[in-house]
């Protein structure tokens, strides 16, 4: 999205933003890969160092996720596959990081 912001990359039309605040991908490239992407990575790189609060980090970026697409969804009227199956990601990641962290969520 950051290195092609017409969409060509994704086969995604910029018609797609015109009820949104954005008039191509570059901003919502940007926000992905610093809000979803930087917090899922320190997510791995904490778990990685079996840090303390890597499940805090990873529930973090589960919500990440989940509010990305949730925004999403709400900034472009349209919904897809890919969105349901990210959100049920990410929801998963939220419930897994909890269960692991000792704290039954069922």
């Amino acid at each position: 999205m950051i290195s092609n912001p017409d969409g060509s990359l994704f086969n995604m039309p910029l018609s797609l933003l015109q009820d949104t605040p954005f008039k191509d991908y570059l901003v919502p490239g940007i926000i992905l890969t610093i809000a979803v992407g930087m917090v899922n990575l320190l997510a791995v790189f904490f778990n990685m160092q079996r840090h303390r609060n890597r499940y805090n980090w990873a529930m973090a970026g589960g919500v990440m996720i989940c509010g990305w697409i949730l925004v999403q969804i709400a900034l472009i009227h349209e919904v897809s596959w890919l969105q349901f199956l990210y959100l049920g990601a990410g929801f998963f990641t939220i419930l897994l990081a909890y269960q692991l962290k000792g704290k039954w969520a069922v």
